[in-house]
């Protein structure tokens, strides 16, 4: 059951992306993640200036007059989200935690998803698939989907993405659009996620907080660690304390980057404490300039 702060907030996000979706991505989605190719679609009667090539010798030979193939774009896609709903997504030192800023993104995809006549689907992973949603068109079930990410409660704390990412590959049987958004707090997923790339057509968005590059308090710390749940103490009263974080955090983030480029997957670094609409436009505009869509 459902409580009213939480329809609330699901409602609020409807509004919201709805608009964005209307305004700016639903053809920006359109140009950057086209169909699987053109199929055939009827003849008509020959003009003068077709391209020969197209003529239907056996129907011109039936009619005694010659026609051509007309052929559409095979337009329907099948969109997979793929979203972390482990304990770290909890985490937000602001006003904004990462599982609702993964739910409005996803949202956003999914409504221009549906606004194309595409189908989406979704996967929900801890450090196993904890919710498989199957792929389905209209909006009521995207904001089943959207419901489900703000309010689950995942069995499990931890992260796999590489679990989520092989469960991925198994039950999608042809070529998709897949999002995947999580903080990446994880790692061992390289190959799978490469195997992904090759089949699929795989985005990743990566969440952060700026304060998980940062620790500007000058004293001690009693840290939680949301995945395991147990006590951290950090001594942040020594200038090289947070020195050595902000190496540790710069040489990690610059390693799941590696990771991206390496098995060719667009990425996008989200600040969950910033705006992230602007990014994603020019993110999907560079994207359809480089895939020379």
């Amino acid at each position: 059951m459902l409580t009213s702060e939480l329809l609330k907030k699901i409602r609020k996000i409807e509004i919201t992306t709805k608009r964005v979706v209307s305004e700016t991505f639903s053809g920006q989605y359109h140009s950057v993640f086209k169909g699987q190719g053109i199929e055939f679609s009827e003849v008509r009667p020959y003009i003068v200036g077709d391209d020969i090539r197209f003529i239907d010798w056996n129907v011109s030979a039936r009619q005694n007059s010659l026609f051509v193939k007309r052929f559409a774009e095979e337009r329907e896609l099948t969109v997979f989200i793929v979203a972390d709903v482990s304990g770290s997504t909890g985490f937000g030192s602001r006003t904004r935690l990462k599982s609702e800023i993964i739910a409005e993104i996803s949202s956003i995809l999914a409504f221009s998803a549906i606004e194309n006549k595409d189908k989406v689907g979704a996967i929900l992973f801890s450090d196993k698939v904890e919710r498989y949603i199957p792929p389905k068109k209209g909006n009521r079930h995207v904001l089943s989907i959207i419901s489900e990410i703000l309010s689950f409660k995942p069995e499990s704390r931890k992260t796999n993405i590489d679990k989520a990412l092989r469960f991925t590959l198994n039950v999608l049987k042809r070529r998709s659009v897949i999002f995947l958004l999580s903080d990446f707090i994880d790692s061992g997923f390289d190959k799978s996620l490469g195997i992904l790339s090759k089949k699929h057509d795989t985005v990743a968005f990566r969440l952060f907080d700026p304060t998980e590059r940062r620790i500007d308090l000058p004293f001690m710390l009693t840290l939680r660690d949301p995945e395991s749940d147990e006590d951290v103490i950090l001594d942040n009263s020594h200038y090289n304390t947070n020195l050595r974080l902000q190496k540790y955090v710069a040489e990690y983030e610059e390693m799941i980057r590696d990771v991206f480029k390496r098995n060719q997957v667009d990425f996008l670094e989200i600040d969950i404490s910033s705006d992230y609409i602007p990014p994603m436009l020019k993110f999907f505009k560079m994207r359809q300039k480089e895939h020379g869509r």
